[in-house]
C-alpha cells in the first residue's frame, strides 16, 4: 500500500473541517503591528488570540534592540550547534540572567519551546524510569512522553489524592525496575486557566522518593510578585527541581529555556540530541531576547496593567452570568453549551458582526456538546476593549441560547489575495 493512501480520504480529526472554512476558522492571517487591534480580512478587530501577555511585541525598546541585533550579527550567527561552534558570550548571559531570575543555578536555552520539552523528557527518562504526569498536561508533554520507554501513571486533572494514589504505584514500580520517579506538571493549564497544585504536590516529597518538573509556559512573566513565575507564585520555587518555559508568550519572541541545578543541566548539555545535532538560537533572538527579559524585570507596571485587564474582563463576565471555569491567572476560557456549528457560528458572528477575534476549541480537544472561547487578554487591551467584548459576548449568548443559529457552515467569502 501507498504510504500515502490512508490520508487521501481522511485527514484526522480536525483536518476533516479542513475544507469548510480554510484560511477563516483554521489558519486565518492577523495581519498590521501586534496589538490589541489588528486587520483580519481587511477589516479591524479586537483581538484576543496572542500570547503576548505584557504588550512587548511592539514596544519601541524591544523592535529597536531586534533591529539592532539583526543588523549587527545577521540572521545566521553564530553558525552550528552550540556544543561544535554555536556558542557566544550573549547566550551565557541570558542563560545566567533568567538562572538568577527565576533562582536556580544554571539554565540552558532552547530553538524552540515545544521542541525543548519534548528532547527534554526524552534525555531524562530511560526505560527503568517512572514518570507521573498531569491528565490535562499540554501537548509537548505528552508528545515527550510518547517518545520514551519510560513506565507512565497518569492522574487526574490537578487531584492531589489521584497523584499520590498514582505515585504509590510508580513507586511500586521503580522498586522492581530500579529507576526514578518523574512528575510532570504545569505551572498554569493553558486551556482552563488554573493553576497547577505545584506546592501540594511538592508536599509529597515528604513521603515519596521523586523529582519535580514544571512547565511554566503560561507562568513566567505573569505570575508571582516580580513575574518570576508559579514557583514564586506559590512559594515553592525551591521544590521544583527542573523549571521549564517558552520565549513566544509573555517574552512575545521565540525559544525557551530549562533552569535546574548546574549538574542536571551539564549532563542535559552533553547527552540532549536535539541541541547536540541542532543549530543555536540565532544572535538577535538572544539578544532581543535579553532586552525583554529587562523590560521583564524592570517594569512592573506592564504586569500591574495585565492583572487590571484580568480581573476587569473576567469579574465582567462572572457579573454576566459567563462561566469562565476556575481560572486564577490570565488565561480566560468562557464556557458554553452546543454543537460545532454553533461553535462556528457564534465564532463567524463574533468576527463579522461585533468584530472580536478570539480561539474557538470544540470536540476532540475538548467533549461533544462544549464549547470554549479562550480569551488571553493582555497589558496592551483598553478597558474600552473589555467593554465591547463583554457587550459582544452578551449578545452572542443570547442567540446560542435561543437556537437562533443555523445549523450548518457559516457562508464565508473567499479570501483577497
Amino acid at each position: 500500500m501507498d504510504i500515502f493512501a490512508k490520508f487521501e480520504n481522511k485527514l484526522g480529526p480536525i483536518g476533516d473541517y479542513a475544507e469548510k472554512a480554510p484560511g477563516y476558522f483554521a489558519f486565518p492571517k492577523l495581519e498590521g503591528e501586534i496589538a490589541n487591534r489588528m486587520k483580519f480580512r481587511g477589516k479591524e478587530k479586537i483581538v484576543w488570540s496572542l500570547n503576548n501577555y505584557l504588550g512587548l511585541a511592539n514596544m519601541p525598546e524591544v523592535r529597536k534592540a531586534d533591529a539592532d541585533a539583526a543588523a549587527k550579527y545577521g540572521l545566521a550567527s553564530p553558525m552550528g550547534a552550540r556544543m561544535m561552534s554555536g556558542n557566544s558570550n550573549l547566550h551565557e548571559k541570558l542563560e545566567r540572567e533568567l538562572a538568577a531570575f527565576v533562582g536556580k543555578e544554571d539554565a540552558m536555552l532552547f530553538n524552540y519551546g515545544y521542541q525543548g520539552m519534548v528532547s527534554t523528557i526524552d534525555a531524562l527518562c530511560g526505560r527503568h524510569d517512572v514518570v507521573v504526569y498531569d491528565a490535562e498536561s499540554h501537548a509537548c508533554i505528552i508528545d515527550g512522553l510518547r517518545m520514551i520507554p519510560s513506565h507512565r501513571y497518569v492522574y487526574k486533572h490537578n487531584n492531589i489524592e489521584d497523584c499520590e494514589k498514582q505515585l504509590q504505584r510508580a513507586t511500586e514500580m521503580a522498586l522492581k525496575t530500579g529507576g526514578g520517579i518523574m512528575v510532570i506538571t504545569e505551572g498554569v493549564f493553558g486551556m482552563a486557566g488554573d493553576q497547577g497544585k505545584i506546592k501540594e504536590i511538592a508536599a509529597l516529597k515528604g513521603k515519596y522518593e521523586f523529582r519535580l518538573f514544571v512547565d511554566d509556559a503560561h507562568g513566567f512573566g505573569t505570575m508571582g510578585k516580580t513575574g518570576a513565575g508559579i514557583g514564586e507564585e506559590q512559594d515553592c520555587t525551591d521544590d521544583i527541581d527542573i523549571y521549564f518555559s517558552t520565549f513566544a508568550k509573555s517574552m512575545a519572541s521565540i525559544g525557551g529555556f530549562l533552569a535546574a541545578d548546574k549538574k542536571i543541566l551539564t549532563y542535559l548539555r552533553y547527552n540532549m540530541r536535539s541541541q547536540i545535532f541542532a543549530k543555536s538560537l540565532p544572535m538577535p533572538i538572544v539578544a532581543g531576547n535579553l532586552k525583554r527579559l529587562e523590560l521583564l524585570r524592570t517594569r512592573p507596571e506592564l504586569r500591574e496593567k495585565l492583572w487590571h485587564n484580568v480581573r476587569k474582563l473576567q469579574d465582567g463576565f462572572k457579573e454576566r452570568g459567563f462561566s469562565i471555569g476556575y481560572t486564577n491567572t490570565p488565561v480566560t476560557p468562557v464556557f458554553m453549551h452546543g454543537g460545532l456549528y454553533d461553535a462556528v457560528q457564534l465564532t463567524y458572528d463574533l468576527r463579522e458582526n461585533y468584530d472580536i477575534f478570539c480561539s474557538v476549541i470544540v470536540y476532540p480537544v475538548i467533549p461533544k456538546g462544549q464549547i470554549i472561547l479562550r480569551i488571553i487578554p493582555t497589558a496592551a487591551h483598553t478597558d474600552k476593549d473589555i467593554e465591547e467584548t463583554l457587550t459582544a459576548f452578551s449578545a452572542v449568548r443570547e442567540k446560542l441560547e435561543k437556537k437562533l443559529y443555523p445549523q450548518e457552515m457559516p457562508q464565508v467569502e473567499a479570501e483577497l489575495v
